[in-house]
């Protein structure tokens, strides 16, 4: 009791000298605050972004391998793509298999096929090849097509008996994997597969989104609408390219368009024309109907965190992923959205280090000097009785009470200062949530968000915070306070050890 009411006298006494270590700590109490606040807010708002955008995990053919094994040359060509078509690809049982996996969260799909149209081309990535064809002469003596023959059965009109006829032609030689109807159809197993909606590729002009993935419901492009006079709720008929007698009838519920823009001037129509969207569960009964029909398959992976992505990776090759194919993630992408905001955080935290580092020398200094214009003061205590331990308790404890009385004020200062800065992060962040949000809601057009999306509640809580400075930062500051304290405080501590009481008042007289 005795130090804590001679550190309020001292304190008071040399009001010039603590007004001036009060000035200093309130301008780092306050830069502190801020800092603080835009490293919490930035913490925040990259661990939202990274709970609500799912690290996904694709498979993909890993075309550098493969290209190592094709062969150069016009004539090589076929031999290539029959290379091509051996790569066993992975079926809806393989998928399910590497879904089955404790690294993810979960899966989706796209199940692709195709079917067949009367009226539409479609484009693909098939070659022509010349093919000779050598029909020998012909020794029966009867007439060659009308044209008399001479007694040795030649024809009187062909001045050489023995030609060979030759014939050229053209034959069609393509991958097995390519799509063999005049319409693709995409199958998806859930709302989460339908990232093209989500992103805004795709959106819903007309109708809506298909509601069950296992009905005989699609949605066309607006384009095939069009040029078909096809509307929402009309019947459209499909059959499969290889059994003509195989027929699908489908409900059109939708009609969608795409909106990407692309620099292709070679085609009339956009490539998602002849695209027919519908559930997974009527790609199964297509293929039920006939196994011989070409599906492609477009997983997605749902990945627990960056820190399994290869765990998972080398899960899958052991369960049988063949070695020409590769997974890849969007953990780059997510990455590059963060990037500005961790650099905001950066920044703070850098100058937050510099702040800290400069005005610890500061106060070391003049606490030095306060320790030093305080010689004679030390002196007498020491002379009756007070122990060096007392002394410099006393002298840190009143630098602690104008380091506490400067913090609170700095951070009360810097809470006004950093809400601004943090509510612009903050409102920029979920003012683009929520148009987002707007956005993939008209591009499925007039299915409720709530059955394609899950709701991001983080983006909620963090727009609920009404003070920036909280109990984390508050925490983070009265640490700052003692550090800064106890640093300053090293030179009263030295000082105090080191005087002689004797020698102190000698020198004073």
């Amino acid at each position: 009791m005795y130090i804590l009411k001679n550190s309020f006298i001292s304190i008071i006494r040399n009001k010039g000298r603590n007004i001036l270590i009060g000035i200093i700590i309130l301008v780092i109490a306050c830069s502190s605050t801020v800092t603080l606040a835009i490293r919490n807010t930035a913490n925040k708002l990259v661990k939202n972004y990274e709970e609500s955008n799912d690290i996904i995990a694709t498979i993909s053919f890993d075309r550098k391998g493969l290209s190592q094994n094709f062969k150069g040359g016009d004539a090589a060509q076929k031999e290539n793509i029959e290379i091509f078509n051996n790569i066993k690809s992975f079926t809806i049982d393989d998928v399910n298999n590497y879904g089955n996996s404790e690294y993810l969260n979960g899966y989706y799909y796209i199940y692709t096929t195709s079917l067949n149209s009367d009226t539409l081309t479609k484009a693909t990535d098939s070659f022509e090849y010349e093919v000779e064809k050598v029909q020998p002469p012909s020794n029966e003596n009867s007439e060659f097509n009308g044209e008399p023959i001479d007694d040795f059965g030649r024809n009187k009109n062909i001045s050489n008996s023995n030609t060979t006829i030759i014939t050229k032609s053209k034959e069609m030689f393509q991958s097995s994997r390519n799509l063999t109807g005049d319409f693709e159809i995409n199958g998806y197993s859930s709302y989460e597969a339908m990232t093209d909606f989500v992103n805004g590729t795709y959106k819903i002009t007309d109708g809506k989104i298909i509601t069950n993935f296992n009905n005989n419901e699609c949605v066309i492009s607006l384009e095939l609408a069009t040029l078909n006079e096809v509307s929402v709720g009309s019947k459209i008929t499909l059959k499969n390219p290889n059994n003509a007698e195989l027929t699908y009838d489908f409900t059109v519920v939708g009609i969608y368009s795409e909106n990407s823009n692309t620099d292709d001037t070679k085609n009339m129509y956009s490539q998602s024309a002849n695209k027919i969207i519908t559930g997974s569960g009527i790609i199964d009964l297509l293929v039920d109907d006939d196994d011989t029909l070409v599906t492609n398959i477009t997983p997605s992976f749902i990945v627990k965190s960056k820190d399994v992505i290869d765990n998972f990776a080398e899960e899958v090759k052991q369960k049988g992923l063949n070695e020409y194919y590769t997974i890849n993630t969007n953990l780059e992408e997510l990455q590059t959205s963060t990037k500005s905001i961790k650099n905001v955080k950066t920044f703070a935290t850098t100058f937050l280090i510099i702040t800290l580092f400069i005005s610890s020398i500061v106060l070391f200094v003049i606490n030095m000097i306060n320790i030093r214009e305080r010689k004679y003061e030390i002196g007498v205590f020491r002379t009756i009785g007070v122990s060096k331990f007392k002394l410099t308790m006393q002298f840190v404890l009143e630098l602690l009470i104008v380091s506490t009385i400067m913090l609170v004020i700095g951070a009360t200062c810097g809470s006004f200062l950093s809400k601004p800065v943090g509510n612009i992060l903050l409102q920029n962040e979920i003012e683009s949530t929520k148009v987002e949000e707007q956005k993939i809601s008209d591009n499925f057009g007039k299915a409720p968000m709530d059955m394609m999306l899950k709701e991001n509640t983080k983006v909620q809580e963090i727009n609920k915070i009404d003070a920036i400075v909280d109990f984390y930062v508050i925490t983070q500051l009265l640490i700052i306070g003692i550090l800064l304290t106890l640093i300053s405080s090293i030179a009263s501590m030295i000082n105090i050890q080191r005087f002689s009481p004797l020698t102190i008042l000698k020198e004073r007289s």
